[in-house]
Formats: C-alpha cells, structure tokens, sequence
C-alpha cells in the first residue's frame, strides 16, 4: 500500500522541485512548502465533498444536450470549487507569512498547494481504478494542475506586491483575477476531457499541449524577472 501511495504522489513531488529550484534569489522554507503541500492534499478533500452538493443542485435542471450540462459541471462545479478552497488554503497560510516577500514565491506557494491537491487525488484515483491511472495522470493532470497553479501565483505574487505598495483595490482585483484564469483553465481542460467525442479528445490534446508551452514559458519568465514585493 506505502508503495502505491508513493508512486501516486511522486509526479506531484517532482514538480514541485523542479518550480522550486526556478525560485532563484531566495529559497522559501522547506516547512512551509509541506504544510500547503500536506493542506492541499485536504482540500482535495474538502472539494469532493462540495462537489457533491454541487452536481446536485446542478442535477436539479433538465440538459437535452448532455455535452451543456458536462461544461457547466465542469466549470462551475469543479472548477469553482477545486480552485477555490486551493485559494482559501493559499491565502490563509502564506498572506501574512513573512517569507512572501517575492513574486516569485507566489507561484511556489500556489504550486505547492495544487501540486498537494494533485497528490491526494491521485491517491484516490489509483484506489479506485488502479495503477493504470497513474501514468496518464502523471503526464495530464499533474502538469495541469500545476499550470493552472502557475497562473494563480502569478497574480498572486502580484497582488502582494500591489498590497505593499498600498493599493488594496488592486491587490485584491489580480487575485481575483488569477482565481477566474485557474477557474475557467480547470472548466477547460475538464470539459474537453470528459465529453468522449473525437472533436474534443482533439481540442483536449491541443489545449493540453498549448497550455504546457505557454506555462513553461510563464515560469521561466518569472523566475527570472523576479522583484521584492
């Protein structure tokens, strides 16, 4: 069992080293990294159970097209949710930490909780389809995750930046902002994946494939332009 739980959760580990090393000018401590990785992991939790609530009031109202009420759960159920209690998470532990005086780490943080989410729902996926799972969402899910984490710490870090320099209005407006990009990126990938029709396993690949090059870039632009908040 040990073993599986490992294997479930390296690729979240792995990524998180590799966005770990691009924080070049100052290492964020390693004890705070895996308390967001460890809440992130809770949250996936915590999501599942909202979601719940939230197909079933979705389930309330009548779709004649199937692939209408997939995106709306995908969006407004998954989306919403899953990145919202990553956010409330994100924003509890590390707003007032005295370590987030970068950027840069607003990534790292935002990461470092997707990338726990990520982690323990692998987990559960593995218990319930076995470890067959574990490679596709080794190469999708994880790094989606991840992107969308990318996205979120970028505004993030802006937003802290905006806060120091007094202006709350607009601190409070960047990460909203990176809220919604998570929000409708996971709405995205999610209603691509789960309506199984060749038109959209294509845009599916397509998005996945465009995405993982924008954010490669993204991080990498970041890391090294890099500035005190």
């Amino acid at each position: 069992m040990s073993l599986i739980i490992a294997l479930a959760i390296l690729p979240a580990i792995y990524l998180l080293l590799v966005i770990y090393r691009l924080d070049k000018i100052e290492k964020e401590p390693l004890g705070l990294i895996v308390k967001l990785f460890i809440f992130g992991g809770i949250s996936a939790f915590i999501a599942g159970t909202l979601e719940q609530y939230g197909q079933s009031i979705l389930g309330l109202f009548q779709f004649r097209d199937t692939r209408v009420y997939t995106v709306l759960f995908a969006f407004l159920v998954v989306g919403v949710i899953e990145e919202g209690v990553k956010f409330v998470f994100l924003k509890k532990i590390t707003w007032n930490h005295p370590s987030f005086n970068y950027r840069f780490d607003g990534i790292v943080y935002a990461v470092a909780v997707s990338l726990g989410f990520a982690a323990a729902e692998n987990v559960m996926y593995v218990f319930s389809y076995g470890l067959a799972v574990i490679i596709p969402r080794a190469l999708l899910a994880i790094p989606a995750h991840t992107g969308f984490a990318v996205f979120m710490g970028t505004y993030y870090g802006r937003a802290k930046k905006a806060h120091y320099s007094g202006n709350k209005s607009k601190a409070n407006k960047l990460m909203f902002a990176g809220y919604i990009i998570a929000v409708i990126l996971h709405g995205f990938y999610d209603s691509a994946a789960m309506i199984e029709e060749p038109l959209f396993s294509t845009i599916f690949f397509v998005f996945v494939g465009v995405m993982y090059i924008v954010v490669i870039k993204k991080v990498k632009k970041e890391s090294k332009n890099d500035s005190m908040v």
